[in-house]
């Protein structure tokens, strides 16, 4: 959607299919980081997108046992909005859906699911889909694959993925808020859990980290054994566990992360998670996927309008996007092998704050630097104006 807003701002003939009648699934990865809110202050649409329903996270904390430490704060980085917009994701389609449609080259077709490629002669120069009259064509110059980790674009593109591997897959649900529940904290870590709990308004969403594959001891020990887990990993969670009556309550996000060895071939390029798949650890594939898009239309709108675009132009968005995606996965890998993994499986020795959290919790002016990564990224896109070239 972001791109497809961008590309029609330039006046470029664009077409988003979306294979569901509407946005309205349980995305869960709702966390809008500051790059995104600088992106849509740039586009001059910060002002109507904060008026949607939203909550707010200025600073991280986590718990480490019964030790709560301070880990990043927003208020001191470098951006127009310092804080994590937490927004159900569908708002955030519904809005730029709508906002997009002021751009007549822009079309937006729901109800329409890609199912293959169309290739002539080596190259890619549109797709197949269907739609609820019937089966669909669109060839275009270029095709773009946005379509996530589990991308049909990229499944027929017969590009290579480089899996990174993932130790955890995660179990999301949702628990009541009450009066008097504690502040933001993230993450609650213990010698053999890992939870998240993300501040809703009215609802808790929650994260329960598995070892990869879990699911079926998880499922064999029972539902009353998972609902003491979860009150064991976040105590003030354990008068409301009833609330999850069945396992159907009960999420699973497979986690993956990988990354394509080349992001495109002749006629098509894919970003986004169908180009890098992201852990949940930090809540930045959303931001890193928006980046993307950015990225692609500054470095692509001003040839396509021109009609210029050459197939060796495509690679410019991975060499100016891998950076980021490299340094953000090698992160999150490092989490998931030091910390989560060892969790999980029960083999967590001790259970001690580390050194550089006790030193971020003693000192404010630290603290930027976690929230700057974290909020920005390494290499930030800025929009360019339509004109620029």
């Amino acid at each position: 959607m972001m791109l497809g807003y961008l590309l029609g701002r330039a006046g470029i003939s664009t077409v988003v299919l979306e294979k569901h009648a509407d946005f309205l699934r349980d995305f869960r990865g709702d966390t809008v980081h500051p790059s995104t809110l600088m992106i849509m202050h740039e586009l001059g649409l910060i002002d109507d997108f904060l008026k949607l329903p939203h909550s707010e996270i200025r600073a991280l904390s986590a718990e480490i046992g019964d030790t709560r430490v301070r880990v990043a704060d927003f208020s001191r980085i470098s951006a127009p909005c310092r804080f994590i917009a937490l927004m159900p994701q569908w708002d955030f389609l519904n809005f730029l859906a709508d906002k997009g449609r002021r751009f007549s080259a822009l079309k937006i077709m729901m109800s329409a699911e890609v199912t293959d490629l169309i290739q002539e002669t080596g190259r890619v120069v549109g797709v197949k889909g269907t739609t609820s009259d019937g089966p669909l064509e669109v060839r275009a110059d270029l095709v773009v694959g946005c379509d996530g980790r589990n991308s049909t674009v990229r499944s027929a593109s017969g590009l290579v993925v480089q899996d990174l591997g993932s130790p955890i897959d995660v179990l999301w649900f949702r628990l009541s808020k009450k009066a008097g529940d504690p502040e933001q904290v993230l993450g609650r870590l213990r010698t053999d859990t890992m939870i998240v709990t993300i501040d809703r308004n009215e609802y808790w969403q929650c994260a329960f980290v598995i070892g990869k594959g879990g699911i079926e001891h998880i499922h064999a020990a029972g539902l009353e054994a998972f609902k003491a887990a979860v009150a064991d990993a976040a105590r003030f969670l354990s008068d409301r566990v009833d609330e999850l009556k069945t396992f159907d309550d009960v999420k699973l996000l497979n986690v993956s992360v990988d990354r394509l060895t080349t992001w495109s071939r002749p006629g098509l390029l894919c970003i986004g998670d169908a180009a890098h798949a992201m852990s949940p650890v930090g809540g930045v594939g959303i931001n890193l996927a928006i980046q993307d898009a950015v990225a692609t239309a500054n470095l692509l709108a001003s040839k396509l309008k021109t009609g210029k675009l050459e197939d060796r132009d495509l690679d410019a968005v991975r060499q100016r996007r891998l950076f980021p995606v490299q340094v953000i996965q090698g992160l999150q890998v490092a989490v998931h092998n030091r910390v989560l993994k060892p969790t999980v499986s029960g083999k967590a020795r001790t259970l001690k704050v580390p050194w550089p959290l006790k030193i971020l919790d003693a000192n404010a002016w630290l603290r930027r630097w976690p929230a700057q990564i974290l909020g920005l990224g390494v290499r930030p896109e800025h929009v360019r104006s339509p004109d620029d070239p």
